[in-house]
Order: structure tokens, then C-alpha cells, then sequence
């Protein structure tokens, strides 16, 4: 009997929404997401699993795929492994592959109250950001794929989404995270049409807000913020021409 393998995943980024886009795809009826949403799979990107092989994978994220229905996974942080890029490559040459993206700065906030809410930050988010380049030298095996002070490196997406594009354009949807709130059936409509099911626009109204952090209220120092769209900005233009002209600037 052949293998049941994903027909598209959702890989990235972080505190961008992907937890909110598997619940949505989890409402479609001709869509199967494998279960549980927590663990993420991370087949691609752990070294023993890979190493346990495809029928690994397959038996245990899709063996309970029904007939007729496509298959799908997500593990965030596929999009911030080259490794996990060219493992797709090679073993999901068909695959579909979906990111979706936030406005940089902001992401890096919520990442920021992120791990403060888990615990693990006491620093200023002005002192975290200082920090970041010698914490990231110094991460503990333990929190090696969480990487819980990469505020700014997170947000590079240009060489992160590099790898990927070698799957060929077509086969990847870059989304927008603002677009949850300002659009949501526009954005359901749009994701559900790339992988090939009817359109279910609705499916968004049900969700309101998924897996935020505490105190997402709570504005960021506006000088911070200002100083980060500037580190930005240059990468945010490579990252509109790497993927095109239908992903609408942030800026």
C-alpha cells in the first residue's frame, strides 16, 4: 500500500498566524490536518525523526487521512531551516507549501511578550533586542528549534523563503497576518483556491483570535518600533522581489 504523505504545509513564521491557518483549513471538509495541532510534526526538521524515514512520518501524521481528501501539516519552523527546505525538495517534490507573514517589527514584539508570557524573558524589549545576537550564541540545546529570543533574526524573511523558492513559485502562497483581521474570508478564499478545494469563505468567522500572547494589547516603545521598520526596510524590498508583486508591502 502506497505511503499517505502531505499534499501542502504550512511552514512558518512564527507569531504570524499558522496556528490560526491550520484551524481554518481544520473546518474545510475536503481537508484533512494532521492531529494534534501541538506537538508540530517538525519531520523535516529534526534529525531523528527524519532519520526514521517517510513511512514514519506517513503512519504516524496521515495514516488517518480519509479517501478524497487532501492532506496537510504544519511545523512553523520549517521556514527558518535550509536543511528542512532541501529535505522537502527532495522527499515532497509536489508539494504545496504555505507562509504566511507579519509586519517584522510587530512580529518581533510578539514573539517578544511571547516568551516573556512563557517565562523565560525578564529583560526591556529594548535590552531583549541588545541581547539577541549573544543569546542566540549561547541558546541551550533544550530551546534550540523554539529559539525564544530571535525577535529581529525571525523577521528576515528574505533568506529565510530563499530555500524554498526552488520548489518553484507556483507552489508557494506567501500570506499577509494582517489580512486575519482585515480580510479573513478574502483570505480563506484565496488559501483554499491554491490548494484546490471550493472556496469556503465563511470558515473564517467562526475563529476570532487563535493562540495569542498575554498583553498583545500592550504598545511596543514607539522609538523601538521606529528603529526596528529602519533595520528593516531593506530587507522587507528584497523580500517583495524575491516573491512577487501580489504580496501588498507592509510599508
Amino acid at each position: 500500500m502506497s505511503m499517505r504523505l502531505p499534499d501542502f504545509i504550512i511552514g512558518g513564521a512564527p507569531r504570524s498566524g499558522t496556528t490560526w491557518l491550520y484551524h481554518l483549513l481544520s473546518l474545510h471538509p475536503g481537508i484533512f490536518m494532521a492531529r494534534p495541532v501541538k506537538p508540530e510534526p517538525k519531520f523535516f526538521l529534526i534529525d531523528e525523526q527524519y532519520r526514521e524515514g517517510l513511512g514514519y512520518y506517513s503512519s504516524k501524521w496521515f495514516r488517518d487521512c480519509p479517501a478524497g481528501k487532501i492532506a496537510g501539516e504544519k511545523s512553523t519552523n520549517y521556514l527558518e531551516s535550509p536543511e528542512a527546505a532541501r529535505r522537502i525538495l527532495k522527499d515532497l517534490p509536489d508539494v504545496k507549501m504555505v507562509f504566511i507573514f507579519r509586519e517584522p517589527a510587530v512580529r518581533a514584539y510578539s514573539n517578544y511578550l511571547w516568551t516573556k508570557m512563557n517565562g523565560l524573558e525578564t529583560e526591556s524589549f529594548g535590552r531583549a533586542l541588545e541581547l539577541e545576537e549573544q543569546r542566540e550564541r549561547t541558546l541551550p540545546e533544550r530551546l534550540k528549534y523554539a529559539r525564544p529570543y530571535s525577535y529581529f533574526s525571525r523577521g528576515l524573511y528574505a533568506g529565510l523563503i530563499g530555500p524554498y523558492l526552488e520548489l518553484g513559485r507556483e507552489r508557494i502562497l506567501c500570506l499577509r497576518c494582517e489580512d486575519i483581521a482585515q480580510r479573513p474570508g478574502e483570505l480563506a478564499a484565496r488559501l483554499h483556491r491554491f490548494l484546490g478545494v471550493e472556496p469556503r469563505p465563511g470558515d473564517a468567522g467562526s475563529l476570532g483570535v487563535v493562540n495569542a500572547a498575554t498583553g498583545e494589547d500592550e504598545p511596543a516603545p514607539e522609538h523601538l518600533m521606529s528603529a526596528l521598520r529602519k533595520r528593516y526596510r531593506a530587507h522587507n524590498e528584497r523580500f517583495y522581489r524575491l516573491i512577487g508583486g501580489d504580496f501588498e508591502p507592509w510599508e
